[in-house]
C-alpha cells in the first residue's frame, strides 16, 4: 500500500471518527489476501463494537460492487459474513464490523474439527438453499477451462520449465475435457470459490462467519465442499473427509438440495471437481510468485500437488496426468 493511498483512508476514518469513535492510533494492518484487498483493524469505544475492519480496494483493480452484492445476499441467507457500517467506493473503501482473528485454520485439531467443520457445513447449505439462476455469474465452461490453463502456463511452463510433449499435450486436453463435462453435469448453486480455513472464522454465534465472497458464482454443487475439505492448506485423512462429506450430502439432501441419490456419484463429482480446483491452485500460486512476487504460497504447493496426483491415480482415464506430475517431483516445488 502507497503512503498516498494510506493517507487517504486516515482521512477517511477521520471523517468517520465521530460517528464511531475510532481510535487512529490503533490502525493496524489485520491480513491481506492473495489480490490487490487490504484488511485493517483499528479500535473503536462504541459501545456496539470493540474494534472494526477497513478493506481497502483500489477500485481499478478490486471494485466494490461485488462485494457489496454478496454480503447482502449471504446475509439474508442467513450467513455469518461483516456488517457493511460505511461505504466509501468511490476511493476503495469499506468499514465493517469485526469477526475477530480466530481463523479455522488455526483453531481446526483433531478435537475441533468435527464441531467446526459441523458449523461449516450448516453454512453451506444455507447459502446453497438461496440458489437462484441468473442472479451471480455462471461458473460456465470458458471460465472453467480459463482455471484449467493456468496450469500449463503457470506452473508447468513458468514455474518448473516443462514443455510437453505432443502426447503429452494432447493427454492433457483431453483429460481437461473429461474434468469439465463431469463439472458442468452437476447441479448448480451458489458457490463462494474460496470456502476454506482461511476465509472461515471461529465465532461464538452463527459460526463461522464468512469471508472473501466477492467471487462467488453460480456453479457445481460440489465446488466449496472440495475447497472446505480437499483444502490447499490443511490436509486430513481420507475416512474422515469421507465421513464429513457423506455428512454434507446427508444434510443437503434432507434440505432439499439438489444432490444425487447416490452418494457415490457425489464423492465422484467432489473428486472431480476438487481435481479442477487444485489444477487452478497450482497455476495460481505460481503466477503469484513469478508474476507477483509473492512466495508466501509456495509452501503450500506440495500439499495441491498431493491432492491432484492422488486423484488422478483413483481413475484409469486421468492416469496421464498422474504420470506427468509424478515426473515432476525431483523438480522445484
Amino acid at each position: 500500500m502507497t503512503d498516498v493511498r494510506l493517507n487517504t483512508l486516515r482521512n477517511w476514518l477521520k471523517a468517520l471518527q465521530p460517528s464511531w469513535q475510532l481510535d487512529l492510533d490503533t490502525l493496524a494492518p489485520a491480513s491481506a489476501d492473495a489480490s490487490f484487498r487490504r484488511y485493517f483493524r483499528v479500535k473503536s469505544k462504541n459501545s456496539n463494537f470493540a474494534s472494526l475492519i477497513i478493506m481497502d480496494a483500489p477500485p481499478q483493480h478490486e471494485p466494490l460492487d461485488a462485494f457489496i452484492k454478496l454480503d447482502f445476499l449471504l446475509s439474508e441467507a442467513g450467513l455469518n459474513v461483516p456488517k457493511i457500517l460505511e461505504q466509501n467506493t468511490a476511493e476503495g473503501f469499506l468499514l465493517l464490523g469485526d469477526l475477530g482473528n480466530k481463523t479455522y485454520l488455526s483453531e481446526l485439531s483433531d478435537k475441533t474439527a468435527n464441531h467446526l467443520y459441523q458449523g461449516a457445513t450448516e453454512a453451506l447449505v444455507k447459502m446453497q438453499l438461496a440458489s437462484k439462476p441468473d442472479f451471480l455469474p455462471n461458473y460456465d465452461q470458458a471460465l472453467l477451462q480459463r482455471e484449467l490453463d493456468l496450469f500449463p502456463e503457470w506452473y508447468l511452463n513458468k514455474h518448473l520449465g516443462i514443455k510437453l510433449t505432443g502426447p503429452q499435450q494432447g493427454q492433457l486436453e483431453k483429460i481437461f475435457e473429461l474434468i469439465l463435462e463431469n463439472n458442468l453435469s452437476q447441479a448448480k448453486v451458489y458457490v463462494h470459490r474460496d470456502y476454506h480455513s482461511r476465509n472461515l472464522m471461529v465465532t461464538e454465534e452463527n459460526n463461522p462467519g464468512v469471508l472473501d465472497f466477492q467471487d462467488a458464482v453460480y456453479g457445481p454443487i460440489t465446488y466449496d465442499a472440495a475447497s472446505l475439505w480437499r483444502d490447499a492448506y490443511i490436509a486430513w485423512p481420507e475416512e474422515r473427509v469421507i465421513d464429513w462429506v457423506i455428512k454434507f450430502w446427508e444434510e443437503g439432501r434432507k434440505a432439499g438440495l439438489p444432490m444425487p441419490d447416490d452418494f457415490g456419484q457425489f464423492y465422484h463429482d467432489f473428486e472431480w471437481m476438487g481435481l479442477q480446483r487444485h489444477l487452478k491452485v497450482l497455476g495460481i500460486f505460481a503466477r503469484l510468485f513469478h508474476r507477483d512476487g509473492k512466495d508466501g504460497y509456495l509452501k503450500d504447493i506440495p500439499l495441491v500437488l498431493e491432492y491432484v496426483i492422488a486423484t488422478a491415480n483413483r481413475y484409469i482415464e486421468l492416469k496421464p496426468l498422474a504420470r506427468i506430475l509424478e515426473s515432476t517431483r525431483t523438480l522445484k516445488e
